[in-house]
């Protein structure tokens, strides 16, 4: 080689290009501490893993730092699992921030569904066949669409139980003698409308034709005494 000879280097790729071209790192491996390995939230963080509540957990947790796309899919596959009802599925906590309010949103809304899914067999129960007709609906402090849900199976609740009620009322009324008490057309300012108002207006029937009964009696009774 000759001074003034071009010297040709063969460069090799970048840092970067090596780090992004390497498969993806294995995951993280958290040191055991007091809490033994777990979340923010006590559970412990693995794939597939049962918390002690019975929960199952999916990880979706990245060794590297980074969003896989094995982390996606796991998530994919909590969401659609929560589509179909199962509510224990449960998102680890991550270290990650984005994931793990990800995780802490995904679990609070899992949890709330839990809750309103439970408290509609315990009233279903409690109303439908205990008979306790004041039991209503409860799932805590919430709002918009969850207050909206509430509110609307307590007024069902109400709307089913006040012609109850009421007909309990009369019957009674009638089991003492008093055939001057009827069920009243208009619940709460509102008029009682189909299935509700045949009932009403049959009860109320049986109850004038009881008391025209009991007038004729009554009437043949002193005819008969005054002869």
């Amino acid at each position: 080689m000759e001074i003034g000879d071009n010297i040709e280097v063969e460069e090799t790729g970048s840092d970067e290009e090596t780090s992004d071209s390497a498969p993806d790192a294995p995951p993280l491996r958290r040191k055991t501490g007091r809490n033994g390995g777990k979340g923010r939230t006590g559970k412990r963080i693995g794939n597939g893993n049962l918390s002690r509540d019975g929960e199952r957990e999916i990880s979706v947790s990245a060794g590297d730092g980074r969003t896989r796309q094995s982390d996606l899919r796991s998530l994919l596959a909590a969401m659609r699992n929560f589509k179909e009802g199962d509510f224990n599925v449960q998102l680890p906590v991550l270290e990650d921030p984005l994931l793990a309010d990800i995780a802490d949103e995904f679990n609070a809304i899992a949890k709330l569904n839990t809750r309103m899914c439970d408290e509609m067999n315990r009233v279903s129960k409690t109303i439908g066949r205990q008979g306790q007709m004041n039991d209503r609906v409860s799932i805590g402090p919430v709002a918009g669409g969850w207050r909206s849900s509430v509110d609307s199976v307590n007024t069902l609740i109400t709307d089913l139980a006040s012609p109850t009620t009421e007909i309990a009322r009369v019957l009674a009324a009638v089991a003492d003698g008093d055939l001057k008490q009827k069920m009243v057309l208009e619940i709460d300012g509102k008029s009682v409308q189909g299935e509700f108002l045949r009932i009403a207006t049959t009860v109320n029937t049986m109850v004038d034709q009881l008391g025209s009964f009991a007038d004729e009696v009554t009437r043949v009774a002193r005819a008969w005494r005054a002869k």
